[in-house]
């Protein structure tokens, strides 16, 4: 699943320049069981299957003898809403381990003695944290200086700056009557920004007015 999303696009992009380096690990690769079982029925008669202690404590504690991590973030529908102020902030730790649960998620005792942070992409279940973790990884990727290049500078993206991005044109200037809004074709640079923050703040106040009440503040 990860190699498949990570070879293309942006992420592709910024393994081929390093200026991120991506690891996957199998949990299984740490099982000790001979049937290589990473899960296991919960205490208590509940339904569904949970995530060992055992293989994630063996690999966790391996990656932490090779390197020192800033973060040990888990990906969970009960963690808190990723936003793209966390993304900026993670954007600048050195090295992070990101742990995908599946099914009921792992066991209780993995979040009380590794996980330093928990996250959710949203309130909805998925089956497991890979799909999240992607997430994850591309929002980080994206803001890291050098992945993208100037045309597309993540500083102008929706949230950025607390507001949603302002509609955005390219040619043709008259498409079958439909026009490109006039300032933007002036060539006038302070009477553009002061258009794009008007429509920042209209599309905020139409589509996302809790943006614009923390924006306010």
């Amino acid at each position: 699943m990860f190699e498949n999303v990570f070879s293309h696009s942006i992420i592709k992009r910024a393994k081929e320049r390093e200026k991120i380096t991506l690891r996957i690990h199998n949990i299984r690769d740490y099982s000790l069981d001979k049937h290589k079982r990473v899960d296991d029925y919960p205490f208590g008669g509940q339904a569904g299957m949970v995530m060992l202690i055992e293989p994630i404590d063996l690999c966790i504690s391996k990656l932490k003898k090779e390197r020192k991590y800033d973060a040990v973030i888990f990906m969970t529908p009960d963690g808190t809403t990723f936003t793209q102020q966390t993304a900026n902030r993670l954007s600048m730790y050195e090295n992070i381990i990101i742990l995908c649960g599946h099914y009921k998620g792992v066991d209780e005792r993995v979040r009380e003695l590794f996980v330093t942070e928990e996250i959710s992409i949203g309130d909805f279940v998925l089956s497991g944290g890979e799909l999240p973790a992607m997430v994850l990884v591309d929002a980080i990727a994206r803001i890291i200086p050098g992945v993208l290049n100037d045309e597309t500078s993540a500083l102008s993206d929706s949230f950025q700056d607390g507001l949603l991005s302002p509609p955005v044109y390219t040619r043709p200037a008259n498409y079958q009557g439909h026009k490109v809004p006039e300032v933007l074709l002036s060539g006038n640079s302070k009477l553009i920004e002061e258009w794009s923050l008007k429509q920042q703040i209209e599309r905020t106040k139409q589509r996302r007015p809790d943006l614009l009440d923390k924006f306010n503040q």
